[in-house]
């Protein structure tokens, strides 16, 4: 069976899920082999190992962590050279994307990014992109090389598949290009408590209909509430009233959790192509009209100061 190799995202709490979806949808088009740049810990290679990945490749590199994402570009290609994979799989993001264009021009490659799934057709790797803010489905067939494939996380539901799994050691020699661009300092993003926005099962997001920055308050009120994570729409990140490292859409974070609340939303293509995958999505608008009832399961229409406020008092109450 071909090799698949997945770029693993590996956090200190451990593995991300996306890397998770990731070896799944790998095993559609062969045997599972992770990517990890740096040493592996016994927990993450029995992470990896039970979705699948038969090999888990530790990257050992002086300074890999000093330098952007070209020394993984550097990694994934030394993999490559020695397995001859069927295709290499990575999660879409800023990040991914640019890794994922410098492999496929090292590699004579083609790319496929924002897949929403994969599979193998008469030999060849098939990829489906959600397009046009979810209007349209693409499917696209890689014809040379390797397929290079970014994939949007929570598009695929991981599940297990556990295998035997060896941890075998690369070394690899960072090139000149790697070193191009140094990282000079860290900043550790402080910690809200919440789940990761991407991970959560419930998300809580808020839009312009919170009317200030201190309105989105409510929003934070309710995601406690709930043991969720916070959203927010393109339009309050631009004025400001929240970071952009919570905006869910086209041009922010994809996310498809169980419940998805969205407050003060109207629901613009460019929103909905975010999260119109959640199971459930509840929605609070002033406007009975907003297009986010279209894809609404339940909706509100009224005040969400005053809607919101009184959900969070019920949740209290029940909660004793």
């Amino acid at each position: 069976m071909s090799t698949v190799l997945v770029l693993a995202d590996v956090t200190p709490t451990g593995v991300r899920k996306a890397t998770l979806e990731l070896l799944t949808a790998a095993r559609a088009l062969g045997e599972p082999a992770a990517v990890v740049c740096g040493p592996v810990a016994d927990d993450v290679t029995a992470a990896l190992g039970a979705h699948g990945a038969a090999t888990v490749y530790s990257i050992t590199a002086d300074g890999i962590d000093d330098f952007l994402a070209v020394p993984k570009v550097d990694a994934l290609g030394v993999v490559a050279a020695q397995t001859s994979p069927t295709a290499v799989l990575i999660t879409s993001g800023p990040e991914g994307k640019d890794i994922a264009a410098r492999l496929a021009v090292r590699l004579d490659s083609g790319l496929v990014s924002d897949a929403t799934s994969v599979a193998l057709e008469a030999g060849q790797v098939v990829a489906t992109q959600s397009i046009v803010s979810g209007a349209y489905h693409a499917t696209s067939v890689v014809t040379r090389g390797p397929a290079v494939i970014t994939m949007r996380p929570n598009t695929i539901a991981a599940t297990e598949a556990p295998s035997a799994t060896a941890v075998e050691a690369v070394a690899v020699d960072l090139s000149a290009t790697a070193k191009g661009a140094a990282i000079t300092a860290r900043n550790p993003k402080g910690s809200t408590g919440r789940p990761d926005l991407t991970d959560a099962a419930t998300v809580v997001a808020g839009g312009r209909g919170v009317g200030s920055p201190e309105g989105f308050a409510v929003i934070d009120q309710l995601a406690d509430a709930l043991g969720g994570a916070v959203g927010a729409t393109r339009a309050i990140t631009d004025l400001g009233w929240a970071g952009h490292d919570i905006q869910v859409g086209q041009t922010g974070k994809t996310v498809a959790p169980a419940l998805y609340v969205a407050a003060g939303v109207s629901g613009a293509i460019q929103h909905r192509a975010g999260m119109q995958s959640s199971k459930t999505i509840v929605t609070v608008n002033k406007d009975a009209n907003a297009p986010i009832f279209a894809i609404a399961d339940f909706g509100v229409v009224g005040d969400l100061h005053q809607i919101l406020p009184a959900l969070v008092d019920e949740i209290g109450k029940r909660r004793g």
